[in-house]
């Protein structure tokens, strides 16, 4: 996981804000917003064995939405560690925009009162 950063006393410009930001993110690529689920369910076929045992038929899905849609992905069983790697990429993803807006907003505001007092 990716260390989080503590806003501390180290004075950062938005430029050094920018450039840490995009150095984490390229490392978390490929990357994917949603949840990897394994559900069971039946099928269509008469007198199923695995349905009629309750065991039912396995498949993973991704579920996510896309413009306020939501969205179901099949995804055969050899992708899932790949997809599961894209899904823990995407929060980690998240994480790290949530601590650049504060970040970036605390040296936009450094820079302003640098400038102001004619500080570089």
């Amino acid at each position: 996981m990716m260390h989080i950063y503590c806003m501390g006393t180290k004075r950062e410009s938005p430029r050094d804000v920018e450039q840490w930001l995009r150095s984490a993110a390229t490392q978390l690529w490929p990357a994917a917003l949603g949840s990897l689920s394994l559900r069971r369910s039946r099928c269509i076929r008469e007198h199923c064995q695995a349905c009629q045992s309750g065991e039912q038929h396995q498949s993973y899905v991704l579920y996510g939405k896309n413009r306020g849609r939501r969205f179901s992905i099949y995804i055969p069983e050899e992708l899932v560690p790949q997809v599961r790697r894209m899904v823990e990429n995407g929060r980690a993803l998240q994480e790290l925009l949530q601590q650049a807006g504060p970040r970036y907003v605390k040296a936009l505001k450094q820079e302003r009162t640098d400038r102001a007092a004619g500080r570089r």
